[in-house]
């Protein structure tokens, strides 16, 4: 037998002995009426009202550590907002109560009733008055000492990671303000929040291979949504000007570090507005979510301290392959030439890859990992941006931007498409490109399209991945740090 399954054996031992003996081990009428923060918060702000003799305070929480010394003992437990001590006393709390102690472990819950004291160390602790067995742990809790470092146990149980590493309980509440913060952020600018569609007649909004669901009562396939937005537009085309969504986003990829199958996004749509003006909107956003985080507009980042602060670089596209990614800037209109130089680098490349396309990729690859500081790249081919308006100064690229940080893409927005005849015939390129076998290229939307035909006023939407910007503001290398519960390969 190994040493679970012992500790197993005694602890189901121990729950035998306490049914026997009539101990109710999952009651459900305890009500603490005070928290380990608040009452921390009272030890600093009002210590004369505490004393054995003094105000009372009724806690729970699971016990975390133990030491039994014969007729008293030292329990640490915590709640949901902190820990503290408390002091078990069998001539305080009766025979019987401390008999019942006696038998429970760490990861029990427990309930607490008393006075607040100081130990010879100091320590303010609860002096029980009253102890209640709340509900009882079966299973052990990992040794706290070692904690949980396997990160595969940690994604598949997060519940104990979460229990055993602060660290990683520190990451979910910065995630929480964050989002909370993005919120307030929309909110204060008058944007609508709203919510469309997760089970889409067709997946649109953005290049990606869909999962697939079947629909009994309706008798037809949907997909699971890689974006909100052709929705989030047609609310613009309802007279809603300022929306934004944030949404679970479902894309059938690989995963690793930055890719998780299913991810959160905001998406953000405001009429009269442009790519330019969605670029400020980002830097003032994010400038203020990092500022009420970190309170600094600097941050450290796996080695590197970015800065958030306004005035980001905004560098065409055409430009960063020159200037960043080295290729020499005779060659980026000649499509022969750019295969060629791919070849020598060993950048992948299909022949029915269209010049943008060869672009993006040799972006991809040169570029991107080199954007360290927040970074807008601007001017995507038309290839590559199936819902981007065309550049007035050049028709070939768009007026689109990517926002890259710490060298991966963070945000990716644009002017918005609203001549229909133009939106169509993007459609018809895509279809062509699913022709000839692109998986990923956008789905014919003629219903999108038809509501465009009822007029949209110039728009700029925006969407934002919130995953990877929470692994920026918690200092975290992989996407799964920042997803409570990633997808994991089942075990055999």
């Amino acid at each position: 037998m190994d040493k679970i399954s012992k500790l197993l054996q005694v602890r189901k031992e121990k729950i035998n002995e306490l049914r026997e003996s009539g101990v109710s081990l999952y009651p459900n009428d305890f009500k603490p009426s005070d928290s380990v923060s608040g009452v921390k918060k009272v030890v600093l702000e009002e210590p004369e009202t505490l004393g054995e003799e003094g105000r009372q305070f009724s806690l729970a929480g699971r016990m975390m550590a133990i030491n039994k010394m014969g007729k008293s003992s030292f329990v640490r437990f915590k709640d949901g907002s902190d820990q503290m001590q408390a002091y078990i006393q069998k001539d305080r709390v009766g025979d019987e109560t401390y008999a019942m102690f006696k038998k429970l472990d760490i990861g029990d819950f427990i309930g607490v009733t008393g006075p607040l004291f100081q130990t010879r160390t100091g320590e303010w602790t609860l002096l029980a008055t009253k102890f209640r067995l709340l509900s009882k742990a079966v299973r052990p809790l990992p040794e706290k000492f070692h904690g949980i470092k396997d990160p595969e146990k940690r994604y598949r149980q997060r519940y104990l990671d979460l229990l055993m590493n602060e660290g990683s309980r520190d990451i979910f509440l910065k995630r929480s303000q964050i989002v909370a913060a993005m919120r307030k952020f929309f909110e204060d600018r008058e944007f609508m929040e709203v919510e469309t569609p997760m089970m889409q007649p067709l997946a649109g909004g953005a290049e990606a291979t869909p999962f697939k669901t079947w629909h009994n009562a309706l008798g037809m396939e949907l997909f699971l949504r890689i974006a909100p937005e052709l929705y989030l537009k047609r609310l613009v085309v309802g007279g809603f000007e300022k929306v934004f969504e944030i949404n679970r986003n479902f894309r059938n990829e690989g995963v690793s570090t930055r890719h998780n199958p299913e991810f959160t996004m905001v998406e953000f749509y405001q009429a009269y507005a442009n790519y330019e003006d969605l670029m400020d909107l980002t830097e003032e956003m994010f400038e203020s979510i990092v500022n009420q985080i970190h309170t600094t507009s600097q941050i450290n980042y796996q080695g590197e301290t970015l800065d958030f602060s306004k005035g980001w670089k905004r560098i065409p596209m055409i430009e960063s392959l020159s200037a960043i990614g080295g290729i020499d800037p005779a060659i980026l209109n000649d499509t022969q030439a750019l295969l060629k130089f791919a070849e020598e680098q060993k950048i992948p490349m299909t022949k029915k890859d269209r010049h943008g396309k060869i672009l993006t990729k040799l972006f991809d690859t040169l570029v991107e990992p080199k954007l360290i500081q927040p970074t807008f790249i601007t001017g995507y081919p038309v290839e590559v941006s199936p819902l981007s308006r065309k550049s007035d100064t050049n028709p070939e690229l768009t007026d689109r931007f990517e926002l890259f940080i710490a060298g991966r893409e963070i945000a990716n927005g644009f002017s918005e498409i609203n001549d229909p005849q133009d939106q169509y015939e993007r459609f018809m390129m895509q279809a062509r490109q699913r022709d000839e076998g692109n998986p990923e290229a956008h789905m014919m939307d003629s219903e999108y399209v038809e509501a465009l035909e009822y007029g949209m006023p110039p728009t700029a939407g925006e969407g934002i991945g919130i995953d990877r910007l929470v692994m920026l503001l918690t200092d975290s290398a992989s996407i799964r740090e920042v997803i409570l519960f990633p997808h994991m390969k089942q075990n055999s």
